[in-house]
C-alpha cells in the first residue's frame, strides 16, 4: 500500500433513506484492490490510525491451539 489515497469530499453527499443505495453500481464498478483500499482509509480515519504504517495482530490476546480428540 505505498500509494497514498487522499479523502475527496466533494464525492459525498447527504442523501434521503429511499436513494442511500444508489451508490452500490459505483463501488461494483471498483476493482477489489480499490474497495479494501477505501475501506482501509475509512478504518484508519475513525481509530485515528497513520494510513501509510502496516498494522499486526497481537498475538498476546488471541492465542491457537490444536484440537486433540482425546
Amino acid at each position: 500500500m505505498s500509494e497514498l489515497l487522499k479523502f475527496d469530499r466533494s464525492s459525498f453527499r447527504i442523501v434521503t433513506f429511499e436513494n442511500k443505495g444508489q451508490n452500490l453500481k459505483y463501488w461494483l464498478s471498483k476493482s477489489v484492490y480499490e474497495r479494501l483500499c477505501a475501506s482501509w482509509y475509512l478504518t484508519c480515519s475513525s481509530y485515528n490510525l497513520p494510513y501509510s504504517s502496516e498494522h499486526k495482530i497481537d498475538r498476546t490476546a488471541f492465542r491457537i491451539r490444536k484440537f486433540s480428540d482425546d
